[in-house]
């Protein structure tokens, strides 16, 4: 504290000398003598260093610190682009941790593996790219730009930034700058600030169809996810659960295919089925084609979907994209080296205005996009991978719609089945196999039957296929015995008129 410091003492000295000769007391020699304060080193610590309103030390005259101007600028950047990695490390821990209980979330088992190419993959590849991306743009420089020299450093920050968020436009190095302001902007770059949410937008467009499928399968009457994952997880079990697995299964389907059905003795619904066995065009729960005919417009959807981006890029990248990955290869085949690309340039022409009291001054600055070495090598592998889940999907969608619409391929299908388990006899088993895919399993049972193989075996889906053929023959035989009851009954009743 201050009362116990050596300034506090020597000032009670000084008073109580001047006490002494205010009061005439004689000083004898020195006997009392007055303290200099000035001669004792203060106990305090020295004054810091004085800094200025912006952080920068100071003398103690006031001059300017030798630490240069640019110095600093460059420290106080390094300490932002820390503090920018921090954060992206944090988002960067908080994704992978979604990541993580999403993979810990059962996958849906409703479709094949061509359809979680689509919304699966793809769009897991699309969400990686936009991360990427993201971090280059928003933490690293996106733009530099060779400014004058009398720019200072706020200058050329103010050229980076300008540059960026207005549109560059590329002009090859061998060629003159033109001095008109609209022959510059024909080979004007608008893309680049809008490649993550383009990204983004891709993965959107890739998850839709899926979205529409799980939405309306739902309206068929056929928990097919449910019925899927069973039979999947049954190849697993040991033979008495799987055997309880298997019979749950199979009655599961069967009271799912009574509940599509409806009952024929009206006028108007015979009607309905005569025109769609004649036209073919009416598909709906009732007609058992209801899962089919959305199966089809999801495959649809995707194939529309892998397609139109190819001419989506086209059109956001200004170029022919549609063929940009058969000139790439071109270039490869040919032995030639990998140059800069006119799609995505490494060096690009910015001109901005500068207000200046009352007069506009023009400048034209070179600038360099590292950006763009990521945008052209993502671009190059989504053409490829487009192109793969074009051709894939195409060929999906055919396989799907021959195994499905034609009857001979449906029936064949359950045949061979019946035919693993010896279930099939002779010509009458042949005859009632007929009428046990057309008229009991429909187009929805197979399809179903044909998904539950996709995700797990063979053996499983001829170990439903018995089970149903079980229950379709005890219901014919049933509608059999009753059908000859009530004729017998008939033929009584006219013996005794």
């Amino acid at each position: 504290t201050f009362s116990n410091s050596g300034w506090f003492r020597i000032a009670q000295s000084n008073a109580l000398i001047d006490r002494v000769l205010s009061s005439g007391v004689q000083s004898q020699g020195n006997d009392i003598p007055r303290v200099n304060p000035f001669r004792f080193k203060s106990p305090l610590p020295p004054c810091p260093t004085p800094i200025d309103l912006a952080g920068r030390p100071q003398s103690r005259a006031g001059g300017k610190t030798k630490k240069k101007n640019g110095a600093v600028k460059e420290e106080r950047k390094r300490v932002a682009d820390r503090r920018w990695m921090a954060h992206i490390r944090v988002l960067m821990d908080s994704i992978i941790g979604s990541v993580g209980r999403v993979a810990n979330v059962k996958v849906r088992n409703d479709d094949d593996l061509n359809d979680r190419l689509n919304h699966l993959y793809t769009t897991g590849i699309l969400i990686i790219f936009t991360v990427v991306v993201s971090a280059r743009q928003y933490v690293g420089d996106p733009i530099r730009c060779w400014c004058p020299a009398q720019f200072t450093g706020a200058h050329v920050d103010y050229t980076n930034n300008i540059c960026w968020i207005s549109n560059t436009y590329y002009i090859p190095m061998d060629f003159i700058v033109p001095p008109e302001i609209p022959r510059r902007t024909e080979n004007e770059l608008t893309y680049y600030q809008w490649v993550p949410v383009v990204l983004l937008l891709q993965a959107l467009m890739f998850y839709i169809p899926c979205i529409i499928w799980r939405l309306l399968n739902g309206q068929s009457g056929i928990n097919v996810d449910r019925i899927v994952s069973l039979a999947s997880d049954a190849q697993y079990e040991s033979p008495e659960v799987r055997m309880r697995t298997i019979k749950y299964v199979v009655r599961h389907i069967d009271r799912c295919l009574d509940n599509q059905r409806e009952s024929r003795h009206r006028c108007c619904v015979k009607l309905r089925h005569i025109l769609s066995a004649k036209l073919s065009v009416l598909c709906g729960r009732r007609y058992g084609n209801y899962l089919v005919s959305v199966y089809f417009l999801m495959k649809i959807l995707y194939i529309s979907n892998a397609i139109g981006q190819l001419f989506m890029l086209n059109a956001f990248l200004s170029t022919d994209y549609n063929l940009y990955g058969f000139q790439v290869l071109e270039d490869l085949v040919n032995g030639e080296e990998w140059r800069a690309s006119r799609r995505f340039p490494r060096v690009t022409m910015c001109d901005f205005e500068i207000r200046q009291m009352t007069n506009n001054h023009r400048y034209t600055v070179q600038c360099v996009l590292p950006i763009n070495l990521f945008n052209e090598k993502i671009y190059i592998f989504l053409w490829f991978w487009l192109v793969f889940v074009s051709l894939l999907t195409c060929s999906s969608f055919t396989s799907w719609l021959w195994h499905m619409v034609f009857p001979t391929s449906r029936i064949h299908y359950v045949r061979k089945f019946l035919k693993i388990m010896d279930r099939l006899g002779s010509g009458p088993d042949k005859k009632l196999a007929t009428r046990f895919v057309m008229e009991y399993l429909r187009h929805d049972g197979v399809f179903t039957l044909r998904l539950v193989g996709k995700n797990s075996s063979d053996i499983v889906v001829a170990e439903i296929v018995s089970g149903l053929w079980d229950i379709y023959r005890s219901k014919k035989s049933i509608q059999i015995r009753n059908t000859a009851l009530s004729t017998n009954g008939h033929e009584s009743e006219g013996e005794d008129v």
